[in-house]
């Protein structure tokens, strides 16, 4: 991997300007969108949809296999980011992975905040069950927020008595909104994108005076016993390591099947910068592998002597 791809992309992300004064959420959404919005692989067709009663985006690759869905959820503090943003790192892992993805617009804090997130990711699960979708045929993912707000939406789908899918991947996941993590203060001079004022002001919107360690705006206090396989991916270079590493060994005490990756030397959701960081590539593959890998897992084996109906 290269270690030239790696230096450059940090100065990249340092020389972003900063304000003096807090922008506006509205602000804060149009300045994201222009600087990080991606458009989807040209081989990986979008509509429109609505889904738990929620805007959302398809992206179907050409190389789709017809079996299997991927749920995503986006990042962004849970006050920025859309499908729009994300079209071309959820269009990255759908391609590569050869499934049909459903990335949902779900509501942003401070317009809509805690619970509210949560509720439609539940509401877009549920949909998807509903309309027949096989839960051994739906794998789930999302980044930072989109991360945290995967593993909530799960959760609250096993509290509704709802199956799980058949496993879940997320980059970089904000999973502990008291911001306790260690990292948060020793990575704050290798972290080129955040401060720990950022993260605070995010929570502030989303969860304002409510419980920030209830297990499901801070899944990293949640008993995670019954979630699906889980990996795990997330840079070294970032605040939200621990965040990362404790969501791991929590779900691997729980009894989840758990594969953590820390990427040496790398940023908050390094994946989105496919195509121009080795590492991303590298990491978006192995992720498409996992999801696929447990998509075929979940079929029972076909007893070649017994009829099919």
């Amino acid at each position: 991997m290269s270690r030239q791809q790696r230096d450059a992309l940090d100065a990249i992300l340092r020389s972003a300007p900063r304000s003096e004064v807090r922008p506006t959420p509205e602000e804060q959404r149009s300045g994201f969108a222009a600087a990080v919005t991606r458009p989807a692989p040209e081989d990986v067709v979008t509509h429109r949809a609505v889904l738990g009663g929620r805007p959302a985006l398809e992206l179907e690759p050409a190389e789709a296999s017809g079996r299997g869905r991927l749920l995503y959820l986006h990042g962004g503090g849970y006050v920025i980011g859309s499908p729009d943003t994300h079209a071309g790192l959820v269009g990255e892992l759908a391609r590569r992975a050869g499934l049909r993805a459903t990335s949902v617009d779900y509501r942003l804090a401070p317009e809509h905040p805690f619970p509210a997130a949560v509720d439609d990711g539940l509401a877009a699960y549920r949909e998807l069950l509903a309309s027949g979708t096989d839960p051994r045929d739906l794998v789930m993912a999302g980044d930072s927020a989109g991360g945290g707000l995967s593993i909530a939406t799960l959760l609250a789908a096993r509290e509704a008595g709802l199956p799980q899918p058949a496993a879940v991947v997320v980059f970089s996941p904000w999973a502990d909104l008291t911001l306790t993590g260690g990292s948060i203060r020793s990575k704050e001079s290798a972290d080129p994108i955040f401060t720990e004022a950022d993260l605070r002001a995010y929570a502030d919107l989303y969860v304002g005076a409510g419980d920030r360690a209830h297990p499901l705006a801070s899944p990293v206090f949640a008993d995670l016993t019954g979630l699906p396989p889980l990996l795990v991916q997330v840079g070294a270079n970032e605040l939200l390591l621990d965040d990362a590493v404790r969501l791991a060994g929590r779900a691997g005490a729980d009894g989840v099947e758990v594969t953590l990756e820390v990427g040496p030397g790398l940023p908050h959701v390094f994946q989105h910068h496919y195509g121009r960081l080795d590492e991303a590539d590298a990491a978006l593959d192995r992720a498409a592998r996992f999801l696929t890998a447990h998509l075929s897992a979940g079929r029972p084996a076909v007893d070649p002597l017994e009829p099919v109906h």
